[in-house]
C-alpha cells in the first residue's frame, strides 16, 4: 500500500515517468487489480517504447491478463517478453503457467524445460521464494496450479 501511494504521488508530480508507470503496474498486479495494472503498463510502453526494460511491462501485462483469466492474452504478452528476455525465469514462469491453463501444454512444457535448465532445483514447493508478493491468495494459487500443470516438479 505504501509503495502504491508513493508511485501515485510521483506520477502526480511527473506523469511522464515511464519506469514509474511500469512499477506502478507491477504494484497494481500484486494488489490484485489486473485491469488497472494493464492500463499502467500500456502507459509505460507508450512513454518508453525503446526502454531497455520494456520486457518488464510486457511480462507484467502477461501476469495481469493471467490473473484476470485471459490466458490467450497472457500467452501473447509472455511471448513478446520472451523475445526481449528469453531466459528470464519470471518470464518463463508466466509463459508456462498461461499456456498450461490456456490449453497449450506443449508450449508450457517447453518453457518449464528452459526454466529448469536455468534453475534445476526449482520445485513447486519452492515457488513462494521466487513469486511476487501477491495480496490475493487465489492469484498465488492459480499461478502455482498453472506451473504444476505445465510440468514443474512438486
Amino acid at each position: 500500500d505504501a509503495g502504491c501511494t508513493l508511485v501515485d504521488r510521483a506520477l502526480a508530480l511527473n506523469p511522464n515517468l515511464a519506469n514509474c508507470w511500469q512499477w506502478g503496474g507491477m504494484i497494481k498486479m500484486w494488489l490484485g487489480e489486473p485491469d488497472e495494472a494493464i492500463a499502467r503498463f500500456e502507459r509505460a510502453m507508450r512513454l518508453g517504447p525503446l526502454n531497455p526494460s520494456l520486457w518488464i511491462s510486457q511480462f507484467g501485462t502477461a501476469h495481469a491478463h493471467f490473473f484476470a483469466g485471459r490466458y490467450d492474452e497472457a500467452s501473447a504478452w509472455a511471448g513478446k517478453a520472451l523475445q526481449l528476455a528469453p531466459d528470464h525465469p519470471a518470464v518463463l514462469r508466466i509463459d508456462a503457467a498461461s499456456n498450461a491453463l490456456g490449453g497449450r501444454p506443449e508450449r508450457a512444457r517447453r518453457s518449464i524445460a528452459r526454466l529448469l535448465e536455468r534453475d534445476p532445483k526449482l520445485r513447486v514447493s519452492g515457488l513462494m521464494e521466487v513469486m511476487g508478493p501477491y495480496r490475493r491468495a487465489e492469484d498465488a494459487a492459480k499461478y502455482v496450479e498453472g506451473l504444476r500443470r505445465a510440468g514443474l516438479p512438486d
